[in-house]
């Protein structure tokens, strides 16, 4: 039986096993993800105990088989939320192969909007991948105008 619950401290490894499958399944390199994943789990563990990141996992029985990573944003107001000063964030969402096609990752999307409307979030941005635009298209979600790009680091001194 599926049943969801908030994101703990002791979910480190999968969070960061989620994320390294999400990413090599958008065709990242393994070598790059190697490591990454390092780099990722420092970031997140302090977090994940402050509460700065939030989100929920989803288990079937005792097996968790998909997870979604949230945040709180300092942004300055913007033309579409012109008098708030922080945005939502949805990060690290997957579904185990085994359990898609079910609706766990719109129930996810769900409670990511909820958990944002109980914090006073009225907006909130992520970045799709291919898989999951369609999922994301289809709760109202939108494309927007951001580009990236990398800056090379100056040496280490």
């Amino acid at each position: 039986m599926l049943h969801t619950r908030p994101l703990v401290a002791e979910d480190l490894d999968l969070i960061c096993r989620h994320r390294y499958e999400m990413f090599r399944e958008a065709g990242r390199e393994r070598e790059v993800l190697d490591r990454m994943t390092p780099a990722f789990r420092t970031w997140l563990q302090p977090r994940l105990v402050d509460g700065t990141y939030f989100g929920f996992i989803t288990l079937d029985g005792d097996t968790p088989v998909a997870g979604i990573g949230l945040m709180e944003i300092d942004w300055p107001p913007h033309p579409l939320h012109p008098e708030q000063d922080r945005r939502g964030y949805v990060l690290n969402v997957y579904v185990e192969p085994s359990h898609r096609q079910r609706g766990i990752a719109r129930m996810l999307m769900d409670r990511a909007e909820a958990a944002f409307s109980e914090r006073g979030l009225p907006y909130a941005i992520l970045h799709a991948t291919q898989m999951g635009r369609p999922l994301y298209e289809g709760l109202g979600w939108t494309s927007t105008t951001e580009m990236a790009k990398a800056v090379d680091a100056p040496p280490a001194a």
